[in-house]
């Protein structure tokens, strides 16, 4: 599981900027987004970079 939902929500960004960000189609993030498909760790350490997080914030969850 990923928390690229809660990181995308908590910074204000929408998944439609994301993917044009990415180059990926709103279909595929959002299969990402919603944990139905987990991205590769390549995609995912750009995703981390556009975001502007460290990627362990993508897949480790900050919430006790």
């Amino acid at each position: 599981m990923n928390r690229i939902k809660e990181v995308l929500k908590e910074k204000g960004i929408k998944q439609v900027w994301l993917a044009e960000q990415l180059g990926k189609s709103f279909n595929t993030l959002n299969g990402y987004v919603q944990n139905r498909h987990q991205p590769s760790l390549e995609v995912l350490a750009e995703i981390a970079k556009i975001l502007n997080v460290d990627i362990k914030e993508l897949i480790v969850s900050t919430k006790p």
